[in-house]
């Protein structure tokens, strides 16, 4: 596993829609290996592939309760609403308070293609809208009230 650069505010790339990942291979679990230690290593809550310059649809996260990759992600459904203060690794310092569902449900493809569905609340309901946002070009700053 390797640490990766985190792309920062400014970059063009944190505007740009991703595109499906369709290779799931050993270099597809190789960057979420890259992922999660970069994650931690900042001391973040989750990392989408294009804050480490990858134009693809992955991303991994966790709250606390163990890594969960999410390659492919897709909001299938929605809940309540809640308010609090966000921060992104690519603006470091920075936060503000944005308004997400309580709860959500996705559907994604782990590292080896394989579908599945998890469904989160609170931390997790607001990270995985925080994280699937950066695979369409859109950062917690465009959604702070």
């Amino acid at each position: 596993m390797a640490l990766r650069n985190i792309v920062k505010n400014g970059d063009d790339i944190l505007r740009k829609v991703c595109r499906t990942q369709m290779n799931f291979d050993d270099r597809l679990a190789t960057i979420l290996d890259d992922m999660a230690e970069t994650m931690y290593n900042a001391d973040g809550v989750g990392l989408a592939a294009p804050q480490i310059g990858i134009l693809r649809r992955y991303c991994v996260i966790d709250v606390g309760e163990g890594i969960i990759e999410l390659v492919n992600p897709v909001i299938e459904a929605t809940e309540g609403e809640q308010e609090d203060q966000e921060g992104c690794l690519s603006f470091p310092g920075e936060y503000g308070i944005v308004r997400r569902p309580m709860k959500v449900t996705v559907r994604a493809q782990d590292r080896h293609g394989k579908s599945f569905t998890i469904t989160g609340e609170g931390l997790l309901a607001r990270a995985l809208c925080h994280e699937i946002d950066h695979l369409d070009g859109i950062v917690y700053k465009d959604r702070q009230l």
